[in-house]
């Protein structure tokens, strides 16, 4: 199981102190550091069962406005996305096939079952 976590984040810290507490010791990925490429990002789109990246991405970053995302395609925001990984929501959760966004933190207790 792996956690895309920002430390700075207090949904991404409760999501990760939650997995924890049920047994669970995520790979912890700080993705500002070590950003997702698109096919990554394209995997988690599949695992969360849709194919829209706003899904995915934090549309009141100044930085969504700044690069004119608005009514951007798929392809546009999924470069973009890729580009600046600060637009990614967090925390998601991957395991395996599967993966939840943590926001609640609790919407990904159904990765331990």
């Amino acid at each position: 199981m792996e956690i895309w976590h920002n430390p700075r984040c207090s949904k991404s810290r409760a999501t990760l102190a939650l997995l924890q507490s049920n047994g669970v010791e995520p790979t912890v990925r700080r993705y500002l550091d070590d950003p997702p490429t698109r096919a990554e990002l394209e995997a988690v789109l599949a695992a969360l069962g849709t194919d829209d990246p706003l899904a995915i991405t934090r549309t009141g970053e100044a930085r969504f406005r700044e690069l004119g995302l608005k009514g951007a395609d798929r392809d546009t925001l999924l470069d973009a996305l890729a580009a600046n990984p600060v637009l990614v929501e967090r925390p998601i959760v991957c395991d395996g096939g599967r993966a939840a966004l943590g926001r609640p933190p609790e919407q990904v207790l159904g990765l331990l079952s």
